[in-house]
């Protein structure tokens, strides 16, 4: 498995400076926030684009993906949901990464099945320019849709290859459900997984990897035993809780704790 962490743990920080961490850490890539508080997001010109991929190509470090904040099953007509994807799509084509996040976003007071309806809706028309520019859209285990179980009603009804699921740990987790059910749903789907750590179900402050309650031993050993080789993705939620400690800080032990449980599983 390769390991990266995301830049929501290190906010505004230069694209320089973050490469020059992944690198002195030993991580493999990195997920990009794409919001307009980064250095990278849908609104950059060509020519910043072309110098973001070229940093990172120089430092040895790959784009895993970038984590936009679309959200596919939210109220109001479709095409300004599938414009915010195709942005999204357009920069990740442009930088090289394969991957683009988004939220379902569906608990606002639809039910269950008009949300799947919606979400699935715009996925499917959005898979197509997904396609078109070999980038894949995936929708995060988040909010409405939390478990494993909840994103397959989505993605089963998609049913195409270019869009999938991101596994975050902490919301299966808050959601009742177990690694190994986690990843009987998604495993057809599966693009990356994020883990994380935290005290509790009431405390959600982010904490070194290892140190808290999240099942990331199970996770990491349900993944070894199906073979599967993909990316671990450190999102460590610094943007939303400034009192934690800061993230380079912890990088290098995030990275040991994760390459232990990898080889342990092995």
């Amino acid at each position: 498995m390769k390991l990266a962490f995301s830049t929501l743990g290190v906010p505004g920080l230069p694209i320089t400076d973050v490469v020059r961490l992944a690198a002195t850490h030993g991580y493999h890539g990195v997920e990009l926030r794409a919001h307009p508080e980064e250095p990278v997001h849908p609104g950059i010109d060509r020519a910043e684009r072309t110098d973001v991929a070229a940093e990172f190509k120089a430092g040895g470090i790959e784009i895993l993906g970038l984590a936009g904040y679309t959200r596919v099953a939210a109220p109001g007509d479709d095409e300004p949901v599938l414009a915010e994807i195709r942005e999204l799509l357009g920069l990740a084509r442009d930088l090289g990464a394969p991957f683009v996040r988004v939220f379902p976003g569906g608990d606002t007071g639809r039910s269950p099945q008009e949300a799947d309806a919606v979400a699935a809706r715009r996925l499917g028309t959005a898979a197509e320019y997904a396609a078109d520019l070999g980038v894949r859209i995936l929708l995060e285990t988040h909010d409405s849709h939390r478990t494993g179980a909840d994103a397959l009603r989505v993605l089963g009804a998609v049913g195409h290859r270019h869009v999938g699921a991101l596994w975050d740990v902490m919301h299966t987790w808050l959601g009742g459900e177990q690694p190994q059910q986690t990843y009987a749903a998604l495993s057809p789907y599966l693009g990356y997984v994020q883990v994380k750590d935290i005290a509790s179900a009431d405390d959600k402050t982010p904490l070194p990897l290892g140190s808290g309650i999240l099942p990331l031993t199970e996770t990491v050993e349900v993944l070894s035993r199906h073979g599967w080789d993909g990316w671990l993705c450190w999102e460590y939620e610094k943007r939303w809780y400034e009192a934690a400690a800061p993230l380079p800080e912890l990088l290098g032990q995030g990275r040991e704790h994760l390459a232990r449980l990898v080889n342990e599983s092995a």
